[in-house]
């Protein structure tokens, strides 16, 4: 994994202004969703997988870190069985539906697959009191008369996601979705989740595949269940844990065993990485107070797949160089993973210390996403931020703030506090939905307010120390 260590001569007690960004909206991803055989398999409750950032934030910070996914769909039996049995066709006639697909599907049915994934998982955060009434009348006046041809179902799709005035959920054609491959976070093309058996037990399940992406071409189906990497038993680890073990160098290999199905057999698999994202970590040490200070500056440019390993990094390098401050930089970065966001902040928190809280029109999309381990470093540590500070930004700047870890510096941010998840189309396009909101540990909404900064430039390293001290003292009453 390349980390580059960006060497420039400006001075960080200037706010030296970072590299123009590349995207002009925020843009957080989170999770490809995969939906095999519209006409026979009906949709269920879709989860949020972790991950969060496609186009807007990618939320994964539901469930389970790493993945936002698809439910299994269920398919009935036409005898009665036993559960077990049940549970077993389940997942092997789901697998059979989808491998005896022709991959064609009707302009109508393309259609009424991004009309269903909206009516599922949308939440009206505008005020607009969309009502699944009304959305079931568009979906009648739509598909009242035959569509043509593709590129007019793509219209439609485009048109009724714009009636539902959110600025954040769109279509994607089939190039803007193959160039979210940059948040995959396993590097192998698929989304984990953890999923608990009915007996409580929970087990990583591979809820989302890239179609003909590296994991899928070497066997791996939607519904398996992955038990070791490399010959490490992967029971009992989380769903973004496993998803680093997957990572690994451009091309190189990476085994898994899978068990196929609820009652399948297992087998080794061996997949070639296919990396697409690019390290957004910058860093440096500069040395102030005539030399006898040392501070550690990164620069964050997005959270996709690699910016916590590369974060991580960055910041062991820097604490080894002799860095006794820290300065993060998240100006221009408009967001990414969400989930990515949420694993960056636990590397500053305490345990049990509260990142951000979810809202979602399902109850299981409402939680409360906490530190599960101490932090890497403890040193204090600056935020720079601006009006293109966005989303996964966001979360991660209000975590550090409110948990007294952080002082922000810049201006105020830009204030999208939407989650998005990104869902993958029979026909290889997509769409983007909002399927969830976030609010700061102090119970602030980011989305359309953004976050005030403590210091419009940058305050010296005692003052930032004495704030941190009061702050703490202010919380403990």
């Amino acid at each position: 994994m390349r980390i580059l260590n960006c060497n420039t001569s400006s001075s960080l007690l200037t706010l030296p202004s970072p590299s123009p960004p590349s995207h002009k909206k925020p843009s957080i991803l989170q999770t490809i969703n995969k939906k095999h055989n519209l006409s026979t398999i009906t949709w269920t409750k879709k989860a949020l997988i972790n991950v969060l950032s496609g186009v807007l934030s990618f939320n994964l910070l539901l469930s389970s870190p790493s993945s936002f996914a698809l439910e299994s769909p269920s398919v009935q039996s036409s005898s009665p069985a036993s559960p077990l049995t049940e549970s077993c066709l389940e997942a092997d006639e789901v697998e059979a539906v989808a491998q005896s697909e022709s991959g064609v599907v009707s302009n109508e049915g393309i259609v009424e697959e991004a009309w269903q994934i909206v009516n599922d998982s949308f939440l009206d955060t505008g005020r607009r009191r969309w009502t699944p009434q009304n959305w079931q009348q568009k979906r009648e006046d739509i598909l009242s008369s035959s569509i043509q041809s593709r590129s007019k179902a793509h219209d439609i799709i485009r048109r009724m996601l714009a009636s539902l005035g959110d600025p954040y959920t769109r279509f994607l054609s089939s190039a803007e979705f193959s160039k979210m491959a940059r948040y995959d976070m396993s590097g192998i093309g698929i989304n984990l989740r953890e999923v608990p058996d009915n007996n409580g037990v929970v087990k990583l399940k591979v809820l989302g595949i890239i179609l003909d992406g590296p994991a899928h071409s070497a066997g791996v189906r939607q519904g398996d269940e992955v038990l070791s990497v490399n010959g490490v038993d992967v029971r009992g680890k989380s769903a973004f844990e496993v998803s680093s073990l997957l990572q690994g160098p451009n091309e190189t290999f990476v085994t898994i065993e899978v068990k196929h199905g609820n009652c399948g057999p297992t087998q080794s698999i061996e997949v070639q990485r296919q990396l697409v994202a690019r390290t957004p970590v910058f860093y440096r040490l500069e040395q102030i107070d005539n030399g006898n200070t040392s501070v550690g500056y990164i620069r964050l440019k997005e959270f996709n797949a690699l910016a916590r390993k590369d974060l991580v990094t960055a910041m062991k390098r820097l604490q080894d160089m002799g860095a006794s401050y820290f300065i993060l930089d998240l100006r221009d970065n408009l967001g990414g993973l969400v989930q990515a966001g949420i694993e960056i902040a636990k590397l500053f928190l305490n345990e049990g210390k509260t990142i951000t809280y979810t809202v979602g029109r399902d109850p299981q999309h409402q939680n409360t996403i906490v530190a599960d381990s101490g932090p890497l470093v403890t040193a204090p540590v600056i935020v720079l931020v601006n009006n293109k500070t966005a989303s996964a930004s966001e979360i991660v700047a209000s975590a550090l703030h409110d948990n007294c870890r952080a002082v922000l510096v810049g201006e105020k941010t830009f204030g999208k506090g939407l989650i998005q998840s990104v869902f993958e189309l029979h026909d290889g396009s997509g769409v983007v939905v909002t399927i969830g909101k976030y609010v700061t540990p102090n119970h602030r909404d980011i989305n359309g307010n953004g976050i005030d900064p403590d210091y419009q430039n940058l305050p010296a390293w005692n003052d930032v120390a004495q704030h941190l001290s009061q702050c703490s003292m202010n919380q403990q009453g």
